[in-house]
């Protein structure tokens, strides 16, 4: 399915043959057993190589399995405090985050307002901004405390 009229030919040994015509470097695939399969398309002439379509295939394959699994999907975890945590639970909260982050994760730090305590927004922001010194080492801060209806909430991403 090669649709020019010359190629710059690679042997089955990885040698560079030089420019030949289709039909020549067809001929020479044909007689060593193996497939012509064009490598690069774009460039001027297009560079074909000389082997086994179904190994080269495999091989591919193998090669973006290799690259997908070595791939670290970033996912965003949510904890969820109250303005007057207490300091057991505030412990326990940070070693979670702790570990997201160590994970590579990044953590959304969300602060839930219920009745009156939405007229003391500043006890959540200073829980958020111990939550950010805390972490100081280990994350940056992605996205600074926002106010959203009755919550308030933070963004931190690993270092």
């Amino acid at each position: 399915m090669i649709n020019v009229a010359t190629v710059r030919l690679i042997d089955h040994t990885g040698e560079n043959v030089g420019v030949k015509t289709i039909n020549e470097a067809m001929n020479m695939a044909r007689d060593v057993g193996l497939d012509l399969v064009e490598i690069s398309p774009n460039s001027d002439p297009p560079v074909c190589k000389i082997l086994d379509y179904g190994k080269f295939k495999y091989e591919e394959q193998k090669k973006t399995a290799v690259a997908r699994k070595k791939q670290k999907v970033i996912e965003i975890k949510e904890i969820k405090m109250r303005p007057g945590i207490d300091v057991h639970d505030y412990d326990v909260k940070m070693r979670a985050m702790k570990g997201f982050l160590e994970e590579g994760d990044k953590v959304k730090v969300t602060l839930r307002f219920r009745g009156r305590e939405l007229a003391h927004q500043e006890l959540g922001m200073k829980v958020l901004f111990r939550v950010q010194g805390d972490l100081a080492l280990l994350a940056k801060v992605e996205q600074n405390p926002i106010m959203e209806g009755r919550q308030m909430t933070m963004v931190m991403s690993p270092k």
